[in-house]
């Protein structure tokens, strides 16, 4: 009786919330814009446009364009954030997993005497992070190898007025001009910057000091980086990717479509649809790993290195 009485109940809640917490956000975005608009009307607002048009000049010789193996990057980054989202969802959320791992005593990774019994969630979780990590430090070494990390560091203070007069351009929903092939505005570049240098590491060193791998033994390290403050972290930086990807989607889609994924996809500056289908197809790809990350099909591949349990 007292689960069907409070089940209704509990439902109501969330869809009041719901009810309430909508119309809050548009008319709190209403009142954005409107105030964006003001500002680029007043003179100090024009004034503070014109000294900072939204965006730093890249230093001397730095590249232009981009090469073929960021939109490899590109492609693998995205496969591995999404599906890293999907299962540290499913280990936040899922109270009685049905599938537990258990590494085999073979394993070159030994943290204790005996083997750490994991749900296949977290098993699945930990496998893409070792895939994302390795996919990052490659990513970084051709960053440094080719120059390209200008693009994406910031290299002078003017960044940061030149990205507030970006956000202030973009919230008056008069866009700063684009132009991803040559140079990204501040905005972006910031945005771009906190992802892989900030954003990223947080992830990697909050999951690792929450995961079966991390020594327990060290006292002195957990003692400075407790484990409750790396699951307090852990989540917003989910959070963080969840609305970077929301927000970058959003822009790229909005912004000129076509151009902005041959850039991304097609390594070219040209017109044309090809960006778009290669995107389309490593959209088809995502979709095809996010419907086949189950027990049935990720059992045959954990079993190579431990054994199942219920």
């Amino acid at each position: 009786m007292s689960t069907s009485t409070k089940s209704p109940t509990g439902t109501k809640s969330r869809w009041s919330k719901i009810i309430w917490i909508s119309p809050t956000a548009i008319a709190a975005l209403f009142l954005v814009v409107l105030l964006a608009k003001w500002l680029r009307e007043v003179p100090g607002g024009q004034s503070f446009l014109a000294d900072f048009p939204g965006h730093t000049e890249l230093p001397e010789g730095a590249p232009v364009g981009l090469p073929a193996w960021l939109g490899w990057q590109h492609f693998l980054n995205m496969f591995f954030i999404v599906l890293i989202i999907r299962s540290g969802w499913l280990v936040r959320t899922t109270a009685r997993p049905k599938v537990y791992w258990t590494r085999n005593h073979t394993g070159l990774i030994r943290t204790k005497n005996q083997p750490t019994k994991i749900s296949l969630d977290l098993w699945l979780h930990l496998t893409l992070d070792a895939l994302w990590v390795i996919n990052g430090i490659v990513f970084i070494m051709l960053l440094v190898a080719t120059g390209q990390w200008v693009r994406i560091v910031p290299t002078s203070w003017d960044v940061v007025p030149n990205a507030a007069s970006a956000a202030l351009q973009y919230a008056s929903l008069n866009w700063p001009t684009e132009d991803g092939w040559v140079n990204y505005n501040s905005l972006q570049l910031l945005a771009y910057f906190t992802t892989v240098f900030i954003a990223a590491p947080l992830a990697l060193i909050t999951g690792l000091r929450m995961s079966p791998l991390w020594p327990t033994k060290a006292q002195t390290i957990n003692r400075i980086f407790p484990i409750t403050a790396a699951r307090a972290m852990h989540f917003p930086v989910m959070l963080y990717f969840v609305l970077f990807i929301i927000a970058h989607v959003t822009l790229v889609l909005a912004t000129g479509a076509l151009r902005n994924l041959n850039h991304m996809y097609a390594s070219s500056d040209e017109g044309g649809w090809l960006g778009f289908w290669i995107f389309a197809a490593s959209l088809v790809v995502v979709i095809a790993a996010w419907l086949l990350a189950k027990p049935i099909f990720l059992q045959p591949i954990a079993s190579l290195t431990g054994r199942f349990s219920r």
